[in-house]
């Protein structure tokens, strides 16, 4: 099994992730200061650089105010169509 930072599951997840916040029109510090992150936390994230483990995930979706269960829902489906 492969890390799981470079994989298409996690690149849609990290995608997902940018877009709600850019739907919500957030800078990316915007997003650190509401999780008290600096701001390069949160570009890497988006670039892929940074893994998130699954409590971080939570919080992550906790400061956008979105439902974690919809971004597995995308890494499970992504999964699915290999």
């Amino acid at each position: 099994m492969t890390s799981s930072i470079h994989t298409d599951e996690m690149n849609i997840l990290c995608q997902w992730l940018k877009q709600q916040r850019k739907i919500q029109k957030l800078t990316m510090r915007e997003l650190a200061s509401r999780m008290a992150k600096p701001h390069s936390y949160v570009q890497k994230v988006e670039q892929g650089e940074r893994r998130l483990d699954v409590v971080e995930y939570v919080w992550y979706c906790d400061a956008l105010s979105i439902d974690p269960h919809t971004g597995i829902h995308l890494v499970i489906d992504a999964l699915q169509s290999n």
